[in-house]
């Protein structure tokens, strides 16, 4: 499958400003993992996990790898479970509106960038690299005739929330659309941590699990056999920003799929309590990194998946399903983005004091 040809098709001409042609992003020597040396995440939208469950086309997939079956969102709405799943705070954020945190507020990546492992972050039907808008609207190829369709939002893209990403050209660059995606594959030039989110039909925001099922058995099965993308050395984390209900806990459906998941773990079930912040911790644990000092570092909820923690020697906290904290709140945690003056407080520095499971020291930026 020629994939840079088969994007070009199916992303439609945009309406101003116009998509950029592909790109190739900057290739980087790999810098070799405990457990995995490729971890890639890809997010879906607002769904309970019973309903994603009991869907055929993820049955299929957790067949291929391991069920997390108690892994839990953080909160409501969609926006703050992104930009804390990046950067282990959602700083009391309670709406899906247009945030630029400010720039000494540091993120994964500047964790990835202390040990050279590339990234990047591919956004499907955003215009072009770097873009920073709060929305998109391109050519409704769903219906074709009718006015263009919002297909790419800024909320459901953490990195380029951060102005420490957003304001710095090199880093802005790697915040990529779905045609430099193509390209990476066939140049063999997918980096070493990925964040991917579809648009919002095939995310299932805008649409519901048969959709997103079938896109998915369009466009990430092939992928899972295609070496340039999943190799023995490569983790996917499958999962959603949030659940459906509100009034359930946050427990949303997730899977470890790749090539790192050895066979005899496939259909297996993991029942360890997880949240966002676990894929944090898990990438600190596999590259020996430090942490951002926040609730990455958190011994409940910043578990680690259990086939990486077994690799580096990792104990994780057991926490039966009657302890699990309550994670489907919005509106209630105090912080600099909390739209009620009386919960206002302002970017607390990190804590320095904070030991992670990559072991590393806390990054301070500068500023802090």
């Amino acid at each position: 499958m020629k994939f840079s040809v088969l994007y070009l098709l199916l992303l439609p001409v945009a309406v101003v400003p116009t998509f950029v042609p592909p790109s190739l992003g900057p290739t980087e020597q790999k810098v070799h993992g405990k457990s995995f040396d490729r971890f890639i995440q890809i997010w879906l939208e607002n769904t309970d996990f019973e309903t994603a469950n009991a869907t055929a086309e993820f049955q299929k997939l957790a067949s291929q790898g391991i069920l997390l079956d108690q892994y839990f969102a953080l909160t409501h709405p969609s926006e703050p479970n992104y930009v804390a799943g990046v950067a282990g705070d959602f700083w009391g954020m309670a709406n899906d509106g247009f945030f630029a945190i400010p720039s000494n507020i540091s993120t994964i990546v500047d964790l990835l960038d202390t040990k050279d492992i590339s990234w990047a972050s591919y956004q499907e039907n955003a215009p072009a690299d770097g873009f920073t808008g709060f929305s998109f609207a391109s050519v409704n190829y769903l219906s074709p005739g009718a006015p263009p369709r919002t297909f790419y939002v800024r909320k459901h893209n953490p990195l380029i929330i951060y102005d420490s990403v957003a304001t710095v050209p090199s880093r802005a660059a790697r915040i990529r659309n779905f045609n430099d995606f193509a390209a990476d594959v066939n140049a063999s030039a997918i980096p070493q941590w990925l964040f991917v989110t579809p648009n919002l039909v095939n995310d299932g925001h805008d649409t519901d699990m048969t959709f997103t099922s079938a896109w998915l058995e369009f466009w990430l099965e092939p992928l899972l056999t295609d070496r340039r993308f999943n190799d023995e050395h490569t983790l996917i984390l499958l999962t959603f920003d949030e659940n459906e209900t509100k009034g359930t806990n946050n427990r949303i459906w997730a899977a470890l799929l790749g090539g790192a998941i050895p066979k005899h773990l496939h259909g297996t079930t993991d029942s360890t309590f997880y949240t966002h912040y676990s894929a944090l911790s898990t990438v600190q644990a596999n590259w020996g990194l430090g942490s951002l000092g926040r609730f990455d570092t958190d011994k409940i909820l910043a578990n680690v998946y259990a086939p990486v923690a077994d690799a580096v020697g990792f104990k994780n906290t057991d926490v039966p399903p009657s302890a699990v904290p309550l994670l489907n709140q919005s509106g209630t945690t105090p912080g600099p983005l909390n739209p009620n003056p009386a919960l206002f407080a302002p970017f607390p520095p990190p804590d320095t004091s904070a030991v992670g499971a990559g072991g590393g020291p806390v990054f301070v930026p500068s500023g802090n």
